[in-house]
């Protein structure tokens, strides 16, 4: 007996895709597993990207008509730095990888991939607990326990690589879905500062909204779909803003 990849019908067009997204918000459902890596799925990540821009340029239309009422908007953590080629890098590419591994690596439901997460959450949780791993000097402690990690994470997604999505995860999906978006939002209020959190919910609106698109791709494409649309994501922010800070 054959398994099917995925739950939705494949779209062959823009406006199909972006059908088959509504569908899956409507009612999110896992399949077994993502589709095999395809070049030609790449088409699927371009179509949700222009959605994504579509969505953001609302956004910042109604952000510049709230402004424009005399409503101060905070700024976010990216005001008045210095946009130098490390701080791009970081936020264009590191960030973005390692925000999908956090945050989607585990919401395709495999064991595999829910125990690497929780072997690197593990050892991420021993070191901010104990003082000893943030010590200045070189530790080595901290260095084996990571190396450790990752290590055992790696091992975890080989064994279990056959192994589909687990039945009881699938049937609470739609639930940790959103529970992955909301957390993935939320971690963005960070961005900003001075402000009570919840009068600064409406600002990480934009997490929220591509967060969706971004889980939307990883359980139906694989991983490497979704770290493909955030890293064009923040590529087009991080453009926006040098081209704003190059005109002033």
């Amino acid at each position: 007996m054959t398994v099917a990849t995925t739950s939705l019908a494949p779209a062959n067009s823009t406006r199909g895709e972006w059908a088959r997204f509504g569908a899956f918000l409507t009612r999110p459902v896992l399949p077994e597993r993502a589709e095999p890596f395809r070049l030609a799925n790449a088409a699927a990540v371009l179509r949700l990207l222009l959605l994504d821009l579509i969505v953001m340029g609302g956004l910042v239309a109604i952000a510049g008509l709230v402004m424009s009422s005399g409503i101060d908007i905070p700024n976010t953590a990216l005001a008045g730095m210095e946009l130098g080629p490390l701080l791009v890098f970081f936020a264009v590419l590191v960030a973005p990888i390692a925000e999908e591994v956090i945050f989607r690596g585990w919401v395709s439901g495999r064991p595999g991939h829910v125990l690497a997460i929780l072997i690197l959450g593990a050892a991420a949780l021993a070191m901010s607990s104990d003082a000893t791993y943030s010590e200045e000097a070189v530790n080595w402690k901290a260095i084996s326990l990571a190396t450790a990690a990752i290590v055992g994470a790696i091992l975890a997604i080989v064994l279990l690589r056959r192994r589909g999505a687990m039945g009881w995860f699938q049937h609470i999906f739609p639930l940790l879905f959103w529970i992955s978006c909301l957390l993935f939002a939320g971690v963005h209020l960070m961005n900003f500062s001075g402000n009570e959190w919840w009068t600064i919910l409406p600002l990480v609106l934009p997490q929220l909204s591509v967060g969706t698109m971004l889980s939307y791709l990883r359980v139906n494409y694989g991983l490497w779909s979704s770290m493909l649309l955030h890293i064009l994501h923040n590529s087009a922010f991080i453009s926006v803003v040098l081209l704003a800070s190059g005109a002033t």
